[in-house]
């Protein structure tokens, strides 16, 4: 039974999503020591954000095949470290998306009300009325800096207190930002006009100090800035500077360049109002979080693909190329069966409508078909590419919207060392999406590829389908299906059966010796 080690507190929900399928363990996952002894047999990972998931670790972790991070933020997980150990890296990137919304919005209006100070102040015993008149968001301008996920919330929820929104993101097109009644401004007229600012970008090298001193002098006086994305994005420094100068009017803080801090000059001030970092901190957004990754736990340990795997190349999944992600895998192990050795260039060509939609998944997918019979090791969608890449595979996604036969069609074709080539070729057909072999080796078959097939290959000639039934009858094989196929009258043809059971090495040889067969494979899906 495969472990999971839970090395931080989750919700009931997370170990209810996993099901009954795994061993459960706990550890501490701040405690190093306990964390690098638990981990070694750990099949899963599951961490907040005190755990730090180094090189180190994943050394320890032999058995290890994916650490899930029940959160957005990734900064206590190697994800490079991880990728080169073929370890599969899963985050829940939309779990806390309302929380943090919510928050950023509860920070402006505190930081607009001055409901810190003026709170502290009534617990004080002094009733201050006048000293803590504030502003009114209506009508006011906001700008939000990201577009992204949170602050598209953020956006829709201000626009509701009647505020006029713009935003600076330049991976936002005007049309998508229109559409949802935000206008798109650079970032200097965006610091000039707004009157609240709530910053929602990811922390990257070209992010960090963003909102710095030079920003913040061409600012309203009359402006509430706020920051619940990363510490970092706005200079703290700067910030205080503003603050204390008179250059800002206040400051909502949720989160800090340094953390946990809990000194700094900015809780000196009165027009500051900050929290430790509660973007996720509600229950619905920590059981969201488990759910998620208990369930990419889940999916990953099946073998299948995460949609949310942050290293795992592929982007989001378009619903009209799922279907197509089981027959490219099962494509990669006919591919294999019929090269028998591993080939020293790779083809992965997909043609047709699908070509319209992100179809890097099924290089992906075909990629662990062909390495799953070869390697000992678990063949993931992260690993696969590391395995091709330390063999000397060169691989090629080759994509082309024309399939003049089939409304979409996934071929794997493969240069082996002695030059020759293999091929397969498979489609989907019908409103079921049955999946059917339609070429292998230039050779046109149908047929379904079910759990075992076999391939010979040979001189076309009368008798050879009987041949081929009578070895099969004599060992109690089943034929379940069965395609001949040839280029030209009298010259190669190829037989592609299906059958109920395996054929025996023996009895493939067999038919070979029988056929005089130039090449005879069996492929077993199983």
């Amino acid at each position: 039974m495969p472990v999971v080690l839970i090395a931080e507190e989750l919700s009931p929900a997370t170990v209810e999503a996993l099901g009954p399928d795994f061993e459960i363990r706990h550890c501490d996952g701040a405690d190093r020591e306990a964390l690098l002894a638990a981990i070694v047999d750990a099949d899963a990972l599951l961490v907040r954000s005190a755990t730090k998931v180094d090189a180190e670790a994943l050394d320890a972790a032999s058995r290890l095949k994916v650490v899930a991070r029940a959160g957005v933020g990734l900064d206590n997980v190697d994800v490079r470290a991880a990728t080169q150990a073929g370890v599969m890296v899963v985050n829940a990137p939309t779990s806390n998306i309302v929380s943090a919304a919510e928050l950023a919005v509860a920070l402006m209006l505190a930081a607009a009300r001055h409901v810190s100070p003026a709170h502290a102040a009534l617990k004080n015993g002094e009733w201050k009325r006048s000293r803590y008149t504030g502003v009114e968001l209506y009508e006011k301008t906001v700008g939000i800096v990201g577009l992204g996920r949170i602050g598209v919330l953020v956006a829709q929820r201000l626009s509701a207190f009647g505020m006029k929104v713009v935003a600076f993101d330049p991976y936002v097109q005007p049309g998508r930002a229109a559409q949802m009644g935000v206008r798109l401004v650079d970032l200097d007229t965006l610091l000039a006009e707004a009157d609240f600012m709530s910053v929602h970008l990811p922390k990257t090298a070209e992010t960090v100090g963003l909102i710095g001193a030079e920003q913040l002098h061409k600012v309203k006086p009359s402006l509430v800035l706020v920051n619940a994305a990363r510490g970092g994005i706005v200079d703290e420094g700067a910030l205080y500077s503003a603050l204390k100068e008179g250059r800002v009017a206040a400051a909502g803080l949720d989160v800090f360049a340094q953390e946990p801090c809990t000194e700094s000059p900015l809780f000196e001030l009165e027009n500051v109002v900050a929290t430790p970092h509660l973007g996720a901190s509600t229950d619905e957004a920590q059981e969201k979080a488990g759910v998620a990754v208990a369930k990419s736990v889940r999916l990953a340990l099946s073998g299948e693909l995460v949609p949310d795997a942050v290293n795992v190349q592929g982007g989001v999944i378009a619903e009209e190329v799922r279907p197509g992600i089981p027959l490219a895998e099962k494509l990669g192990r006919v591919f294999t069966g019929l090269a028998g050795e591993v080939a020293q260039q790779v083809d992965v060509e997909v043609r047709g409508e699908i070509t319209d939609y992100d179809v890097k998944v099924l290089e992906l997918a075909a990629l662990k078909g062909i390495f799953s019979d070869i390697v000992e090791q678990q063949v993931s969608y992260v690993n696969a590419p590391l395995f091709a890449a330390e063999r000397g595979m060169a691989v090629r996604l080759v994509v082309d919207p024309d399939s003049p036969d089939h409304r979409n069609l996934i071929t794997i074709r493969g240069t082996l060392a002695d030059g020759s080539q293999v091929s397969v070729s498979g489609t989907l057909v019908g409103i079921a999406q049955r999946e059917r072999l339609v070429e292998v080796n230039e050779f046109d078959v149908d047929i379904e590829p079910t759990e075992h097939l076999a391939f010979f290959t040979y001189e076309d000639r009368p008798g050879m389908v009987g041949t081929v039934g009578g070895i099969l009858g004599e060992v109690g094989v089943n034929i379940a299906g069965m395609q001949v196929s040839r280029q030209t009258r009298g010259g190669q043809a190829l037989v592609a059966l299906s059958v109920d059971t395996a054929i025996p090495a023996e009895t493939l040889d067999d038919i070979q010796a029988a056929m005089s067969a130039a090449s005879a494979r069996a492929v077993n899906l199983v």
